[in-house]
């Protein structure tokens, strides 16, 4: 029995410590988020370059001449938007016609994905390139000046830039709250800590600005579900990292329906889960190797799990860790436990506080272990090899 606990308590000690490292690493990236802010790096009285707005569009007819309408005034007189219509079946094409947008339409049935798309239109741009191409989702609203801003600190610093991606809730529940707040810590939070730190962030896939060359040669990322993070990775493993751009905003909504919400978190997380196991310690060990800072910072926020499956797996553990104690064994692995879940559990606090209060009501966190329930069944479909393989569209508001 003794030698059984030791060996429990061995092997409970080695997952203990491997959950505190990214347990650390977000901690670390909520409480820099309350540093001092720094200043965008381009020079506002600078020429202004010239940006083509690229939107990648699948069956967006109920959503797209909303917002190109509300992109128009945002744009320059040197600037464009190309819609690539994306294997469509409805209206989007003409839609975006109509609206004097540009229209490129791809028809693939084999290769359905949003990198697919983002490569043709590239391409198709490729004949009079912009200065920077900024990818805005059919659903999104950039927020005042946001285009100006992205153009000019990608031209300035020749690297991608990413805005800060919210989500409004979609429904008055407090399940939609606690995801809301989820995503203000993923999107908004941690990235303004490592930008606060002087270190890059991921993409998140809308309001993300490229200098024209660095798209073009960018890796092609497929029908990979987290395209927009494997770029990122990508990119900076290339000496490209992405940079935060925390004055500039781009919004969308979370589904209302709860079946839906569940479905893009499916896609969403599953994507992220694979580009974790995937890619996380090798491109860590790679950037160690080359003492690459940037590198190095992105593969940790990268091993940081999303924040319901990190609780959860710490509960778990410091449940085993005090049945382990209870035997006998010892209490190590509980100890590094608990203070990894107080690590993750003050740093959230800190975020809601600074960041997320407004609209996220205190009351409403009592909702959390629901949300980590919630999402219980989606985790366990992938570690059971059952993970969403291939995009499916999210349904939006205005079809429901």
């Amino acid at each position: 029995m003794t030698g059984a606990l030791a060996v429990a308590g061995v092997a409970l000690g080695v997952v203990a410590v491997l959950l505190a490292v990214p347990s650390t690493v977000f901690f670390v990236e909520c409480v820099a988020s309350l540093f001092r802010p720094r200043a965008p790096r381009f020079d506002p009285t600078a020429p202004r370059p010239s940006a083509a707005v690229l939107m990648p569009a699948h069956d967006e007819a109920a959503v797209l001449a909303e917002t190109l309408r509300a992109l128009a005034p945002e744009l320059g007189e040197d600037d464009r938007v190309l819609v690539v219509a994306d294997n469509c079946s409805d209206a989007t094409a003409e839609i975006a016609r109509a609206e004097g947008a540009g229209v490129t339409e791809r028809t693939d049935a084999e290769r359905r994905g949003k990198g697919y798309a983002i490569v043709h239109g590239v391409a198709h741009l490729a004949a009079a390139p912009p200065d920077v191409v900024v990818i805005v989702d059919a659903d999104c609203r950039l927020s005042l000046g946001a285009l100006d801003q992205l153009a000019r600190e990608a031209a300035h610093t020749g690297r991608p830039t990413q805005a800060v991606y919210l989500f409004g809730t979609g429904s008055d529940s407090a399940l939609a709250a606690v995801s809301a707040l989820a995503l203000v810590v993923r999107n908004l939070v941690r990235p303004l800590g490592l930008h606060r730190l002087g270190l890059p962030c991921h993409l998140a896939g809308s309001g993300m600005a490229f200098p024209f060359g660095v798209l073009r040669d960018a890796p092609e990322t497929g029908s990979f579900l987290a395209e927009d993070q494997l770029m990122g990775l990508q990119l900076a493993a290339a000496g490209r990292a992405p940079w935060f751009l925390p004055t500039a905003q781009v919004r969308s909504e979370l589904p209302p329906d709860r079946g839906d919400a569940l479905g893009q978190r499916r896609r969403w997380e599953h994507g992220f889960l694979t580009m974790l196991f995937r890619y996380g310690p090798a491109s860590l060990a790679r950037g160690i190797a080359r003492r690459d800072r940037d590198l190095i910072a992105t593969s940790l926020d990268l091993c940081v799990p999303p924040l319901a499956l990190l609780v959860a797996t710490l509960v778990a553990l410091a449940v085993l860790g005090a049945a382990l104690v209870g035997l006998g064994g010892s209490a190590a692995p509980l100890v590094v436990t608990a203070a990894a879940l107080a690590l993750v559990g003050v740093a959230v606090l800190l975020a809601w506080a600074r960041h997320a209060r407004a609209f996220v009501p205190f009351r409403t966190l009592v909702a959390a272990p629901f949300y980590v329930l919630w999402k219980i069944p989606l985790y366990l479909a992938f570690f059971l090899g059952r993970g969403q393989k291939t995009w499916q569209r999210t349904k939006r508001k205005e079809e429901r």
